[in-house]
């Protein structure tokens, strides 16, 4: 089936009109993301709903963009010269604006720190110590998930230790007692030899007992 073309025009039902403007403006403001990434160029939007509602999007800082509008819209750019000196003054500007930017986050790092808090009024301080409250609850949350994850490392190499450690008790007796059985079976085979030849002494001198007695009687030696 062909699609069919939504005509343009105002929607006159609310309901579809808000549906409408949320999920344009989400493509609006998606598309101009992709065209900033792709094209490494600078991109503001801002869209007010019908309520008054603001929407905005910048690849940049929203003001450093709208300044950067307002210097186009004063000056005529027709000149190469006049283009790039407008540059350097936005580069400048950039560079300032980064520069102070550079300068409160190390102040604030330094009041995480501890440091610098005379000038900090009641409010500041509370805030601050919200703010070093909620960091060391992480820090604490954090913590105790690699505190558990090394117990339960521990625990498992402890049961693969204690496995280990049971089957070379079991090897070693089986090996003691196979010692034993053929230290008992060598002993077995002396004493049956020993039987046998204790026998064969009885036997001889039973024999010869029985010579001597022929002889003294005159009687025929039995073989």
């Amino acid at each position: 089936m062909v699609r069919q073309k939504i005509q343009i025009k105002k929607i006159d039902n609310l309901t579809a009109r808000q549906v409408t403007f949320s999920k344009r403006r989400r493509g609006l403001f998606k598309k101009a993301q992709e065209l900033s990434t792709l094209c490494d160029a600078d991109i503001g939007l801002i869209v007010f709903s019908a309520t008054g509602k603001l929407f905005e999007y910048s690849s940049s800082s929203m003001m450093q963009l709208i300044d950067k509008h307002k210097v186009h819209s004063d000056r005529d750019m027709d000149s190469p010269d006049q283009l790039q000196s407008f540059n350097l003054q936005s580069e400048k500007k950039n560079y300032g604006i980064l520069s102070r930017e550079f300068a409160e986050k190390n102040r604030e790092l330094r009041q995480l720190n501890g440091e610098e808090l005379q000038g900090l009024g009641l409010e500041e301080l509370m805030k601050l110590e919200k703010i070093v409250e909620g960091g060391i609850s992480r820090v604490m949350k954090i913590k105790g998930e690699k505190f558990m994850r090394e117990i339960s490392s521990l625990k498992k190499k402890e049961a693969q230790l204690q496995e280990e450690n049971s089957q070379l008790k079991k090897q070693s007796e089986q090996a003691r007692l196979n010692e034993v059985e053929g230290h008992n079976a060598i002993e077995g085979g002396h004493s049956a030899d020993s039987i046998t030849t204790n026998r064969s002494l009885v036997n001889g001198h039973l024999d010869y007992i029985d010579s001597v007695t022929s002889l003294k009687l005159g009687l025929p030696i039995p073989y």
